[in-house]
């Protein structure tokens, strides 16, 4: 009971459900690069499917919130954190003594040929029984920091398998948030393309009517039926895009396909504002945050443990043995009336272990220990560097989405007036139905062009939020537009 007290309980090394991100700053013990981890129960509402409210209207928080409830890869990455976690407690319980029970009993029958008096042979039969319970115990003393390289080691692949799992929680809602307003711009085209088939049949009709009065000719009316049936082919395509995107948004988020779900538009979600280029503290800062960073620099504290662990094997390693057992037999020999024998036996013995040869198996794991942190160093830097290239490139990409939508905007404003001056003209008898559709068509263009650079802002300002390590709630996505 007392050594039982000794173990420390591998489930307090991870979150407490896979819809939970891991908190450093929890319960548990510490990792020795930073935080702690909290209580790994496995919940049955992390089991249970998770309900979709007909007739209400998901925003984006909400279908974050869905997703960290129901997507498997939250799951997959929560139990590899527990298997890390319970590597932990396995290395830990290296330390502590190995405490057996056994019962050996027998039995054995030996029969002894002797020369009897006559000069024959008589045959005396001896018999033997018993039964020897003991308990034992076996005790690694001394080994030159080797288990604790190994604990070490652990540790940190679990550290890096908890930031991993807190990563996963961040693609998830990335993705999701990319979905959400992939699937509201998707909206707006139809809106866009439902508009557009209405000025088509305005423009029919006005075609009509000037045929009727005798100043159009039916070649313009059967422009304008063209012009209809393009439109409606339009709008055929863009509604196909909507349920492509539903189905996006349904996958990001982990719901069942067939599942139906409203979702509130994005269509009037405000833009960032435009930002610098982060600053070096700024980067650091997001170096300091990414899991991906994190774990790799937890992998390479681990291949160093690691490493001393191999090197430890080379050293002599110092044991405690000790038993306790009972004795309890019987003996008994031809005609001769049986004996019991009873007694116990007990004691303690220390040695030790020096490994003279083993054909090469510790100096290759010496070799191939330090392969694996030459490689970790070399991950850990290409890491980072891809951090900082992305955390630049998006940075970059937010600031052109914005530009590209005032560019956009003012070229909708252009087209409109262009528009509402060529279908006025046209319908006083002072334009073309050509002017007329081109202009429709600029202005159907510059509508979508405008609805794209929104969207593309929207995602480059989440991108950016998710690359400086900040996209770690339902209302990160909205904070990364202040």
């Amino acid at each position: 009971m007392g050594l039982a007290g000794c173990i420390a309980d591998p489930s307090g090394l991870t979150s407490s459900a896979p819809d939970r991100p891991w908190d450093p700053g929890g319960q548990g013990g510490g990792f020795g690069v930073q935080g702690a981890i909290g209580d790994a129960a496995l919940t049955e509402a992390s089991r249970s499917p998770v309900q979709v409210l007909s007739g209400k209207t998901y925003d984006l928080a909400e279908l974050i919130d869905l997703g960290q409830r129901s997507h498997p890869s939250t799951r997959v990455a929560w139990e590899q954190a527990r298997q890390a976690a319970a590597a932990v407690g396995i290395a830990e319980g290296t330390f502590l003594p190995m405490i057996s029970a056994n019962v050996i009993a027998g039995y054995q029958d030996v029969v002894t040929p002797l020369p009897d008096l006559k000069g024959g042979t008589d045959y005396v039969s001896t018999k033997a029984s018993g039964v020897t319970p003991n308990i034992a115990l076996q005790w690694l003393l001394f080994d030159f920091g080797e288990r604790q390289a190994l604990l070490e080691a652990s540790k940190q692949t679990a550290y890096a398998a908890n930031v991993s799992f807190n990563g996963s929680h961040q693609v998830l809602i990335h993705n999701i948030t990319r979905a959400y307003y992939l699937y509201g711009v998707a909206r707006q085209k139809t809106a866009i393309a439902e508009q557009t088939r209405a000025n088509s049949g305005k423009v029919l009709a006005a075609a009509q009517a000037r045929f009727s009065n005798g100043i159009g000719t039916s070649i313009e009316v059967a422009q304008a039926k063209q012009l209809v049936a393009q439109s409606n082919f339009r709008l055929v395509q863009a509604r196909d895009g909507v349920d492509d995107a539903y189905q996006d948004l349904t996958g990001a988020v982990g719901l069942d396909p067939k599942a139906k779900v409203r979702v509130a538009t994005s269509a009037g979600r405000r833009l960032p504002r435009a930002r610098a280029v982060p600053a070096d503290k700024v980067i650091q800062q997001a170096l300091s945050r990414r899991p991906d960073v994190l774990a790799s620099y937890a992998a390479v504290k681990a291949s160093e443990a690691n490493e001393r662990a191999a090197a430890a094997a080379f050293l002599p390693k110092v044991y405690l043995g000790a038993v306790a057992a009972s004795n309890r037999g019987r003996v008994q020999s031809g005609a001769l009336p049986g004996v019991g024998l009873q007694g116990t036996t007990s004691g303690v013995m220390v040695g030790a272990s020096i490994p003279i040869f083993d054909g090469q198996i510790r100096a290759n794991r010496q070799r191939q220990a330090a392969s694996a942190t030459a490689a970790a160093v070399a991950l850990h830097r290409q890491t980072r560097d891809a951090a900082v290239r992305e955390i630049l490139v998006t940075s970059n990409a937010v600031s052109s989405a914005l530009a590209s939508y005032e560019a956009a905007s003012e070229l909708r404003r252009a087209a409109s007036v262009t528009y509402d001056a060529a279908f006025e003209a046209y319908q006083n008898g002072l334009g073309t139905l050509t002017d007329v559709t081109t202009a429709e068509s600029g202005l159907l263009d510059a509508r979508q062009a405008q609805a794209d650079a929104h969207a593309a802002a929207l995602i480059a300002a989440s991108t950016l939020a998710f690359t400086l390590g900040n996209m770690t709630s339902s209302a990160a996505p909205s904070e990364a537009l202040r």
